[in-house]
């Protein structure tokens, strides 16, 4: 039976010169990651080869669990930990966090991953975000090879992730809705008094959301959501639709189709008492 560590490991199999164990728990901006301790030490001269093989675990911050704490982006440190297993990177097809991906990169001292993660100057002189075959090949021939228990690694940083700004951006579909409620007077319809709730829904692909929205989409509802899943939870932070609409026509998408139910309620018992008209519609938007 494997022993309670009080290095918050899971096992004890580590090297016994190292005072870490083999297993290794930690606290990234609040998402919680296991690894290995030959994962996190792989990369020579970078942060956490500082962290976990020339410091002690007392000298290293810890949550209230005991895990080692990085007050650092728990969502794109998945990325960094997926590097370091086997020095390879897969990113998604759509990748919009590429620029903060490399920030990350450069706070953990991986200077490889950093090089490939950086702006592409372009034959025009515009910057390109796209990864290309030619520097993966120029880091895989200066990869210095890594001497261990496991046999030599060398760089290889692969990417099919696009640019926004480049002509072909992914297709799929994007649905906005919006729930609205308003009231029309006893006697004529020009009392309507209208009021619209705070929350434009936006339901689909996470890449495509963040997209088209960027720093104007709340994802307090469905945080860390990967950019190849889909969602359903995420609002706008203003309640404009015609600012939602405008910003999906800029990147490319046109209304396909849209729907719409309403109740009718009165506000209190009394029939001679202003109607509440209730309504929620959707729009769906499509860029082919």
């Amino acid at each position: 039976m494997a022993l309670a560590d009080p290095e918050c490991g899971i096992s004890n199999g580590a090297d016994s010169a190292s005072p870490f164990s083999d297993i290794i728990e930690l606290n990234v901006g609040g998402q919680v990651y296991v690894t290995r301790h030959t994962t996190l030490i792989a990369v020579p001269d970078s942060l956490l080869w500082n962290m976990f093989s020339k410091k002690k675990p007392t000298e290293l911050a810890r949550d209230s669990k005991g895990r080692f704490f990085l007050d650092r982006d728990g969502f794109l440190f998945r990325y960094i930990l997926d590097y370091l297993r086997d020095l390879h990177l897969v990113l998604p097809d759509y990748f919009p966090e590429k620029s903060r991906l490399q920030r990350e990169a450069e706070f953990f001292q991986l200077r490889d991953l950093s090089k490939v993660l950086s702006p592409k100057m372009s034959k025009d002189n515009s910057i390109t975000d796209e990864i290309c075959q030619s520097d993966s090949e120029e880091l895989s021939a200066s990869a210095t090879p890594l001497v261990g228990p496991d046999t030599s690694r060398t760089l290889s940083v692969r990417s099919t992730a696009h640019s926004p700004s480049l002509e072909s951006k992914k297709s799929g579909y994007i649905t906005v809705g919006y729930r609205g409620s308003y009231t029309i007077g006893r006697d004529i319809q020009t009392d309507a008094k209208f009021r619209r709730v705070a929350r434009i829904t936006v339901c689909g692909k996470t890449s495509l959301a963040k997209e088209v929205f960027g720093d104007t989409l709340n994802e307090s509802r469905d945080p860390d959501r990967p950019p190849e899943r889909y969602t359903s939870r995420y609002y706008l932070k203003y309640n404009f639709l015609e600012q939602a609409f405008d910003k999906l026509s800029e990147f490319g998408f046109h209304m396909v189709a849209c729907s719409s139910t309403g109740t009718c309620a009165y506000s209190s018992n009394d029939p001679n008492e202003d109607k509440i008209w209730t309504s929620y519609t959707e729009y769906v938007f499509c860029r082919e």
